[in-house]
C-alpha cells in the first residue's frame, strides 16, 4: 500500500483559470477587508483575529463559493483559534527552516506540503498536528504541480510588472495596480487548490473512542467507518490510518 491517501491530480491550467476567476469574483470584499486590516493592524489581540480572517477565513469562504462579507475579518470565531493558529505556524516554521538548512529544496517541499494546514485548523476544526498531517497527505502527488502553478503566476505577473515599469511616469502606478491584482489571484489560487484537494475531509473532529465500529472487510476506516478507495493508507474523511 502507498503511504498516503489517493488524491486527484491538479490540472495546472484549469487551476490557474479558476484561481483568477475566484479572485476576480471577490475583488471588492477582499479589497475592503484588506483596507480594514491595515487600519486596525495596530490594535492588540484584535489584530490576530483579523489576520487569521484575512489570510485563512476569506480563502475558506471563497473555496466554497460563499459570499465574503465586507467585514469578514472581524468575525469573533477567528480569535477562537489564535492558539492553534500560532502553534501550527510555529511547527511549520520550524520544519520549513530545518528543511532550508538542507540546501533549500526540502524547505520548499515542506512549505508546499503543509500549506493547507492553517485552513484545515480554521475551516475543519483539526488540531495543529492533525492538520499538518492531513495537509501532507492531501498534497501528496501534487507538490510539483502546486509549485508550477505558483511559479507560473509569479513569473507572469513579474514580467508584466517589469514591462510596465519601463513606461515613463505611469509605470510605477501601473506596476502597483498589477501587484495588488496579483494578491487577489493568489487568494483565488489558494482557494481553488484547497477546494480540490480537501473536498472529502469532514468538518468534524473524529475521536477514535467515540467512532462507530468499522464494517468487516474492505478498506473501511477503523476510526470513523468510512469506506475508502482501494490502496488507501489514510482515511479521506478523518485522516486516520486505514
Amino acid at each position: 500500500m502507498p503511504d498516503t491517501m489517493i488524491t486527484g491530480k491538479l490540472d495546472i491550467v484549469s487551476t490557474i483559470k479558476e484561481g483568477i476567476s475566484i479572485g476576480i469574483a471577490n475583488i471588492v470584499p477582499i479589497f475592503v477587508n484588506v483596507l480594514l486590516w491595515i487600519l486596525t493592524i495596530w490594535i492588540p489581540y484584535l489584530n490576530v483575529g483579523t489576520t487569521i480572517g484575512l489570510w485563512v477565513g476569506i480563502v475558506s469562504k471563497a473555496s466554497k463559493g460563499e459570499t465574503v462579507p465586507m467585514t469578514e475579518i472581524f468575525d469573533p470565531k477567528y480569535r477562537k483559534y489564535m492558539g492553534e493558529f500560532f502553534i501550527t505556524n510555529g511547527l511549520i516554521g520550524i520544519g520549513t527552516l530545518t528543511g532550508f538548512l538542507f540546501f533549500i529544496i526540502p524547505g520548499i517541499v515542506f512549505g508546499i506540503a503543509w500549506s493547507l494546514a492553517q485552513l484545515l485548523v480554521i475551516d475543519k476544526g483539526k488540531n495543529p498536528t492533525e492538520a499538518i498531517t492531513l495537509s501532507n497527505n492531501h498534497t501528496y502527488g501534487n507538490k510539483g504541480r502546486m509549485f508550477c502553478i505558483y511559479f507560473l503566476v509569479f513569473l507572469a505577473f513579474g514580467l508584466v510588472s517589469f514591462i510596465l515599469m519601463l513606461i515613463p511616469k505611469a509605470g510605477i502606478v501601473l506596476s502597483s495596480i498589477v501587484s495588488i491584482f496579483m494578491m487577489f489571484v493568489l487568494i483565488g489560487l489558494q482557494a481553488s487548490i484547497y477546494k480540490q484537494l480537501t473536498e472529502n475531509i469532514s468538518g468534524d473532529i473524529t475521536r477514535v473512542n467515540a467512532a462507530p465500529s468499522a464494517p468487516a472487510g474492505g478498506n473501511f476506516c477503523p476510526a470513523c467507518g468510512k469506506k475508502n478507495p482501494p490502496g488507501t493508507k489514510f482515511c479521506g474523511s478523518c485522516g486516520a490510518q486505514v
